[in-house]
């Protein structure tokens, strides 16, 4: 397993990899790899450039805070990545450690059964806890599903169903695999986080690449397509919303981007109750 500065300085390294010399007022001229050089990134963030080689290789210790913003500053990354970085460099205190668990309320569970749309609880590592009747019945039913079956990136990588039912599967799979990058830097590894990451890397050519591109996103809103067996082509908008108190829980709700896909999902919860005797 990695340490954290070597996850810091894969982190690094990939960020300077991916930057056009050029839109830094640098020569592009002949250069063996992509990117910036390290003595480039150091020139912009005032630091020694073998301070910064060390950093890249895991060696030297975590840096100040001071010189982590100023790397960050010359790696123009974004908010999420500069985050992303603070993270990896620094870790969590204590009472920041999240703890797995599947257990939930009884009042959010009242809380989710009071929306008429689609919505569900998850965990860090993506495990669906929690979930409403119109959920069930448009996205998937979690009921008739094992535990260990529930978890979306396992059923996004490895279930040809889950992958045929989006429209724009890729672009889904891949932000959902960068978010869960942030999570898992926010909560730290364990040893569950870990064996999910071998298992999909194993099974996953593509969430192999994804998770080794170092990319880092927030799934915190968007707008999605998906493909119902039998209401068809759904359009939905998903925000995502904190737990007060449980940081290890995230609930999705999935309001109809059209009202074509309202009456859609209305028709499919109205159906799905006669089909079960409601």
């Amino acid at each position: 397993m990695q340490t954290a500065m070597q996850s810091l300085g894969d982190f690094l390294r990939a960020r300077r990899l991916r930057l056009d010399p050029a839109a830094f007022g640098f020569m592009a001229g002949r250069r063996r790899t992509p990117g910036l050089r390290r003595e480039e990134v150091a020139q912009l963030a005032s630091i020694s450039p073998a301070w910064y080689t060390w950093l890249e290789q895991g060696r030297g210790g975590a840096p100040s805070r001071e010189v982590l913003n100023r790397i960050a500053s010359g790696l123009r990354l974004t908010s999420p990545e500069r985050e992303h970085l603070f993270i990896l460099a620094f870790g969590h205190p204590p009472e920041t450690q999240f703890t797995l668990s599947a257990d939930i309320t009884p009042r959010l569970q009242r809380v989710l059964d009071a929306f008429s749309i689609p919505a569900i609880v998850k965990t860090i590592t993506w495990d669906v806890i929690a979930w409403n009747r119109a959920a069930a019945c448009v996205l998937t039913d979690y009921s008739r599903l094992p535990a260990a079956e529930r978890n979306v990136l396992r059923r996004l990588f490895t279930d040809p169903q889950m992958r045929r039912a989006q429209d724009d599967w890729q672009a889904i799979a891949r932000l959902v695999v960068n978010a869960f990058r942030a999570d898992v830097a926010r909560a730290g590894t364990s040893p569950e986080t870990h064996n999910l990451i071998d298992e999909l890397s194993r099974q996953s050519p593509e969430f192999d690449a994804w998770w080794r591109s170092n990319d880092i996103a927030s799934h915190g809103e968007g707008v999605k397509r998906i493909y119902h067996p039998q209401a068809g082509a759904i359009d939905l908008e998903f925000s995502t919303f904190a737990v007060e108190g449980r940081p290890d829980l995230a609930m999705l709700v999935f309001n109809p981007a059209t009202e074509e896909s309202r009456q859609k999902i209305e028709a499919q919860v109205v159906l799905t109750g006669k089909k079960d005797g409601n």
